[in-house]
């Protein structure tokens, strides 16, 4: 599927049969592109600063595209009425621990870089072929019990796959712009706001679960942005909108969540979701939320999961995103649980070096991994059991107190 219609920067409406039967197999970077040259054969309006611009813009998209990014959009530095409504989610409390949110630049691009001129956005697709969690949780385990590390982070880190992207393309900007260009790349790194940009560059919208959403990737994949003092012409002309929502009546993100993080369509409480619970929040996890917590050991996928627009997403062919190997047992996908409790600090550094994972550091994944034990429907029968429960009794002994009382309240479900 693709946006079923695009503008040109003349103000030329053209509608996506026409240029799809000359173009099927096109990428969503290739449809753009095309679809832009097609209306730069239209007349000159005398615009030729814009229309230099334009040019700039294509050939930025073309790079990306080059490089690996399944999208690329252009927009230009503003204040736009999401980062306004920023402040009122603040104002709500829901951050939780993650104070780095309150920084003012995030409402306010322009206090990033004052020369800051315009935003190049750049998406990648992280998804594989592997079941979704919602389904892998349905199956019947049999044996050690698992635990679900969210997709994202099964193979390398994200951000480094980002950055090297991001740091290319960007020096391929300074190249063809050599003379006074001040650009900075960020990958979920910087007080920057990628979803709203990213939705007014024309890559998407917000959906309910607060994810960017496109209508052909759905919504797995990474976003980047690269700050620049560049004047590019935005890849939404001046009577074009952002992408139409197309959530409608759907809330099947907000009546999944197992904690109810979603409190409202558009709106979210971290402080109930999941993957905060289980990466950013550094002490114990709430007793209200250990159960709904479920398998989960770092991060949560299942607002995606459900969400209509996943259901054919397309897989990616990158193989840094498929599932760590850790050895001839244990993968990154769906983990013993055992296993995870029972590890030390080296070993934790070693497994996850250079793994997005490593962000719950080890005292934050060995008390998931309790929750989740706690949590497992484990049969006094059989040797999961017992190991367990052996690994457990050891845990709860620790001195780290938010180890030994998640250990305590896991033991005192399956016991």
């Amino acid at each position: 599927m693709v946006p079923r219609r695009y503008h040109s920067i003349y103000n030329i409406t053209i509608y996506q049969d026409v240029i799809i039967k000359q173009h099927e197999g096109s990428s969503i970077i290739d449809l753009r592109m095309n679809i832009t040259r097609h209306f730069s054969d239209a007349p000159t309006l005398g615009h030729n600063r814009v229309m230099g611009a334009s040019a700039d813009t294509i050939w930025i998209g073309e790079r990306a595209r080059s490089l690996g990014f399944d999208l690329c959009g252009v927009v230009r530095a503003e204040s736009f009425p999401e980062l306004a409504q920023f402040e009122q989610w603040l104002g709500r409390g829901y951050t939780g621990e993650m104070k780095y949110l309150e920084d003012p630049r995030r409402r306010n691009p322009l206090l990033v870089r004052e020369d800051l001129r315009s935003v190049i956005v750049c998406g990648l697709n992280y998804n594989t072929a592997h079941a979704y969690s919602v389904t892998a949780a349905a199956r019947p385990q049999e044996g050690d019990p698992r635990g679900w590390i969210s997709r994202y982070a099964w193979g390398s880190d994200y951000h480094e796959v980002m950055w090297e992207k991001l740091n290319a393309l960007n020096d391929l900007v300074q190249e063809r712009f050599p003379q006074g260009v001040h650009s900075r790349a960020y990958a979920d790194t910087g007080p920057v706001a990628e979803r709203v940009f990213a939705k007014h560059a024309g890559l998407g919208w917000l959906g309910k679960n607060t994810l960017l959403l496109n209508e052909a990737l759905g919504s797995w994949f990474f976003l980047g942005v690269i700050l620049s003092s560049l004047d590019l012409a935005p890849t939404l002309a001046a009577a074009e909108v952002p992408p139409v929502d197309l959530c409608g009546n759907c809330r099947q993100c907000l009546d999944a969540c197992p904690t109810g993080a979603l409190v409202e369509p558009y709106v979210m409480d971290a402080r109930r979701c999941i993957s905060y619970l289980t990466i950013e929040l550094r002490g114990s996890i709430p007793h209200e939320h250990r159960e709904a917590i479920g398998w989960q050991v770092y991060g949560c996928d299942i607002c995606q999961d459900v969400c209509p627009f996943n259901r054919e997403a397309p897989k990616t062919g990158n193989r840094r995103f498929q599932p760590r190997q850790v050895n001839s047992s244990e993968s990154l996908l769906e983990p013993s649980l055992v296993w995870l409790a029972g590890l030390n600090e080296e070993e934790f550094r070693a497994i996850f070096r250079g793994s997005a994972v490593k962000r719950t550091k080890w005292r934050g994944l060995v008390r998931n991994a309790c929750i989740a034990l706690g949590n497992a429907k484990l049969s006094r029968e059989n040797a999961a059991h017992r190991s367990a429960v052996a690994v457990l009794e050891r845990l709860a002994n620790s001195r780290e107190l938010v180890i030994a009382a998640s250990a305590q309240w896991a033991l005192s479900r399956i016991l």
